[in-house]
């Protein structure tokens, strides 16, 4: 059985599915069978065992390898191929940072199936969106700053994925890339406004994994396109 940490080192393009958003049998089949390295579910809001749960059960059908984005000890649904924890580096509710993960933790930490799960360092920056206002997030961000932010969870911290969201917009590429080449062990996700070929590529060449999302419930053969795009991508990114 590959490891957790293999699986997602070697992802190019990942859909992230929300089990709090309705998708329709056809729809997930699609995306399923697209070509796609992995399944991501997870969401900001409206996430509970129930809809986590029944979305896993549906997507087990094929044999894309699956992740759950652990978010709280409600949604901690077992039969995952492994778990992200995140951290949310520029919260302003400092719980979104550590608090909640050591609440979780004292309640089911002993049940938790630690080789398959790995912690994710979030750095939002695009503040209209979902996450940015749930955890009060400080998005305006200097460039150093988020380089900062990217040092630490990187360098200090020492944890395996940090994922730049920009969730609802198309973000700076430019600052994507120079994220992606100061980091010496971490594995740059990118997560935003992923919607055209064009946008994937773009992403797939900056970040070493690209998160596709919302189009999916609004244009799904956009949302296909953009497998074939990542993984035709060139560059530092693609080729890590």
């Amino acid at each position: 059985m590959i490891a957790f940490s293999d699986m997602y080192a070697a992802w190019r393009h990942v859909f992230k599915l929300d089990p709090d958003r309705a998708i329709s049998d056809e729809a997930l089949e699609r995306i399923c069978l697209s070509g796609t390295d992995g399944i991501l579910v997870g969401g900001s809001s409206g996430v509970t065992y129930d809809n986590t749960v029944d979305l896993m059960a549906r997507i087990r059908r094929y044999e894309v390898p699956c992740a759950l984005e652990l978010t709280g000890a409600d949604s901690a649904v077992p039969g995952f191929d492994g778990y992200l924890v995140p951290m949310v580096l520029n919260a302003g509710r400092t719980d979104w940072i550590v608090g909640r993960q050591a609440e979780a933790l004292a309640e089911y930490g002993s049940f938790m199936p630690w080789e398959l799960t790995a912690g994710q360092a979030y750095l939002i920056l695009n503040g209209a969106c979902t996450a940015a206002k749930v955890t009060e997030a400080r998005t305006d961000l200097s460039a150093d700053e988020a380089l900062a932010y990217a040092q630490l969870a990187d360098r200090l911290w020492r944890v395996p994925v940090l994922y730049l969201e920009y969730s609802g917009a198309f973000g700076d590429m430019a600052l994507v890339r120079r994220v992606r080449d100061q980091l010496s062990q971490a594995r740059l996700f990118y997560g935003g406004g992923i919607s055209t070929p064009e946008q994937a590529r773009a992403a797939a060449e900056s970040a070493h994994t690209i998160v596709v999302g919302n189009v999916i419930y609004g244009d799904l053969p956009a949302a296909l396109a953009t497998v074939a795009a990542a993984k035709r991508a060139i560059g530092a990114g693609g080729s890590a």
